[in-house]
């Protein structure tokens, strides 16, 4: 009860501020949507950079730690997939969507404040190694298997497929903040103070500004009918892909706790804005991914609990 109180909660409390804030009119769409566009362009692409341009890749980045996230992440997505596809009988590109939904967790804007307020600052440099690839790898991934769903059978030629995935990864900033501080850390280049000390800036407005935002876009995905494919979607977020990984952690590697903790924790999390506008973006499935976000970001308090219950 006390982690359900002093960890989770205030977490929970923000996004709520901001889902009342946007059903009582207190703030118009419009100036939700810019909190968001500043979160997530600007705010938590520096935060990013940050994180991964300081962590010490010899030590944080660790393959068992990154094959065990990962392994949950695509059993997560393979089983939206299938079930989407063969048990409710969705077409190819709806079923790629909701496979993505199994496949993204919300590492950032949930991970992030989760993982930071049930075992502090000094834990997140394990959270940023399973980050520094997240979105470019399973973004990567999503739009290959999407383009591949469009274009069956036109013929369509590798290296304008190859170009389109690209152009698309490339324009995405979180994208372009990990690159920069992939750059940064393996460059070993010296920035100077000043302008650590504006990132550090943007970094402290990141999760506020953007756990706020969330809740406020939040309120305009509310659940719809499909009931029975958002719950296999849901089931896959929170339940699968958690357990694979800390399977995986625990009883296959052997992780050491610090590791183990932000694996779970970063697996655990409800799928994010992220898997809607990934739907959004090819206008496919978006009833299911925005009813699944809304869905599994509040039955996640629930799960969240669970595992910092389980987890040493």
């Amino acid at each position: 009860m006390q982690a359900l109180i002093d960890v989770i909660l205030p977490v929970f409390i923000v996004i709520g501020f901001g889902y009342v804030a946007a059903w009582r009119r207190w703030v118009a769409d419009a100036t939700i949507d810019g909190v968001m566009k500043f979160a997530q362009n600007f705010a938590v692409p520096t935060l990013l950079f940050a994180g991964i341009a300081r962590i010490d890749l010899a030590h944080n980045f660790h393959p068992p730690i990154l094959i065990s996230f990962y392994a949950g992440a695509f059993s997560g997505g393979i089983f939206g997939f299938l079930g989407a596809r063969y048990l409710f009988k969705r077409d190819l590109t709806d079923s790629v969507a909701i496979g993505f939904i199994g496949l993204f967790s919300n590492s950032l804007l949930l991970g992030i404040p989760i993982t930071e307020r049930a075992y502090g600052a000094d834990a997140l440099s394990w959270n940023f190694a399973i980050i520094s690839i997240h979105a470019p790898l399973l973004y990567a991934i999503g739009i290959t298997a999407m383009e591949l769903a469009r274009t069956a059978g036109q013929g369509l030629s590798a290296m304008r497929l190859i170009r389109q995935i690209g152009t698309a990864i490339l324009r995405n900033p979180l994208v372009l903040g990990i690159l920069a501080g992939w750059i940064v850390n393996v460059g070993g280049i010296r920035l100077p103070q000043p302008i650590w000390d504006a990132v550090f800036m943007m970094n402290k407005a990141a999760i506020p500004a953007a756990l706020f935002g969330l809740g406020g876009v939040l309120l305009r995905y509310r659940p719809e009918g499909d009931m029975r494919v958002i719950a296999w979607a849901v089931f896959a977020s929170l339940v699968l892909h958690p357990a694979v990984t800390y399977g995986l952690a625990h009883f296959g590697f052997g992780l050491a706790t610090p590791p183990l903790r932000s694996a779970t924790i970063t697996a655990a999390m409800a799928p994010g804005v992220n898997a809607y506008l990934f739907a959004n973006m090819y206008g496919v499935a978006k009833r299911v991914a925005a009813s699944s976000v809304l869905i599994a970001t509040a039955l996640s308090i629930i799960t969240i609990w669970c595992w910092l219950a389980i987890l040493p």
